[in-house]
């Protein structure tokens, strides 16, 4: 035990040269007191203003990200774009939001006091991603766009994600859920306003003649810059819980240390999974509906808030329950049920069952996604939170680059219902492996 008491008690032995043995003790009483009342206030949880804040504006990224999915459509007729063009819209998207995460997460673990400023620059590169859709003229110009939309938006994603596991530890899958829960109400309410806006109608109720795609990509971007300025206005103290910045040399000794963990490889693989699913079934399920059942952009839109829309409740139940009873029944129960209601979908194709298998879906559809990242962030080192994170979402960019391509020619030569057996599939194997990768927490 050392000898030198703590929390400045050395005042005691300073003030004078022969120290009163009463003061004396009555200083090392101070100071024990002292102790105790620190004790008591890093045992205090902290203050959830910071969660909410970063879910609203999580939030509104996805309000843009879930815009330009409903305005595929519209934007396939006007440049005349082929399925394999479409798939190849979606792999620009992840491979920049892949490539983004590697910055993400140096920036994040380096600069742990500056959360707020990459904050700004994700949603600055989203708002100038849709300018560039907006008044793009052909077809590689509309990738630039989206791959700089797609860029801006993973960039958020290991700033936010992992200040809020360093800041709540004790909470972190309700943490992670709440802020998915922002981003399922952003994905929820953005297709329902949009595909509105595209159709000018609610069913046969005549509105307005509709806004043009170029207009709306445009206007989406106002939203995007203000959030940004909004985010560094009022969370400055994201990322206050770090001791300070650490050196490249230190950064990169923990990030070594991180791809040699085979449990957050594993978590990585899993969450890759989860995202080829949605990549490679929702961007074709809303061709689908438009093209071969000849639903309107408003009830397109519709339908994909019925996706998210459930998720807004189940996600922080799932995270919270996930805290509660740990993270691998949460997620196999999930993975299990999502495999087992995509391929439902070649039995109930349309009308009202098809309505209701979505809405279901949707309680798994992104709600697990947290839990998987929870996962991750039980087994990684204090402070290499924003490097977990980006970790875990370029292993989905991975592999998100390449099944949207593929679901394309799957569905040019055999339709929606080969895309449902691919997407199937790939949830199937994420069920699996589920039930048998390690997720034990470290602490």
């Amino acid at each position: 035990m050392p000898t030198t008491p703590p929390f400045g008690s050395t005042r005691a032995y300073t003030s004078s040269a022969l120290p009163n043995i009463e003061n004396t003790s009555a200083t090392e009483s101070d100071n024990l007191n002292q102790v105790q009342d620190d004790e008591q206030d890093s045992s205090k949880s902290p203050g959830l203003g910071l969660m909410y804040g970063l879910s609203a504006g999580h939030g509104i990224k996805h309000f843009g990200q879930g815009a330009l999915l409903v305005m595929i459509p519209s934007i396939r007729s006007t440049l005349g774009l082929g399925d394999v063009a479409i798939g190849g819209m979606s792999s620009a998207q992840s491979i920049s939001s892949g490539i983004a995460n590697i910055p993400a997460g140096i920036l994040t673990d380096m600069f742990r006091k500056k959360i707020a400023w990459i904050l700004l620059v994700s949603m600055l590169l989203v708002g100038t991603g849709y300018i560039i859709i907006g008044v793009s003229p052909v077809y590689w110009t509309l990738l630039i766009g989206v791959s700089i939309v797609g860029f801006g938006t993973s960039l958020w994603h290991a700033p936010a994600f992992g200040t809020l596991a360093a800041r709540y530890p004790k909470r972190r899958g309700f943490a992670m859920a709440a802020h998915l829960t922002g981003a399922q109400i952003g994905n929820t309410t953005s297709p329902l306003i949009i595909g509105f806006l595209l159709a000018g109608t609610i069913g046969s109720w005549v509105v307005f003649s509709g806004i043009d795609w170029r207009w709306l990509a445009v206007i989406i971007s106002v939203p995007m810059f203000m959030t940004g300025f909004v985010v560094v206005a009022k969370f400055k103290t994201a990322g206050a819980e770090s001791t300070g910045d650490v050196s490249l040399r230190e950064y990169f000794g923990s990030a070594k240390k991180l791809l040699s963990n085979r449990g957050v490889l594993g978590m990585a693989l899993l969450g890759a999974l989860r995202g080829a699913i949605h990549n490679s079934f929702q961007v074709f399920l809303v061709i689908y509906m438009r093209e071969e059942l000849d639903y309107s952009d408003t009830f397109v839109g519709l339908h994909v808030a019925l996706i998210t829309m459930a998720g807004i409740l189940s996600t922080p139940i799932m995270g919270n329950l996930s805290d509660r009873i740990g993270r691998r029944p949460v997620i196999s129960f999930a993975m299990s049920s999502m495999t087992i209601l995509i391929f439902l979908f070649l039995q109930f194709d349309s009308g009202l069952a098809m309505t209701a298998l979505i809405a279901i879906l949707g309680l798994f559809f992104f709600s697990v996604m947290p839990i998987i990242n929870a996962a991750a962030m039980d087994m990684i080192d204090k402070g290499s939170e924003g490097s977990g994170t980006a970790l875990m979402f370029s292993g989905g960019a991975v592999i998100g680059s390449l099944t949207p391509i593929a679901a394309g020619f799957i569905n040019q030569e055999n339709g929606f219902h080969g895309v449902i057996i691919f997407a199937g599939i790939i949830a199937a194997i994420g069920a699996v492996l589920s039930l048998i990768l390690p997720m034990t927490a470290k602490r």
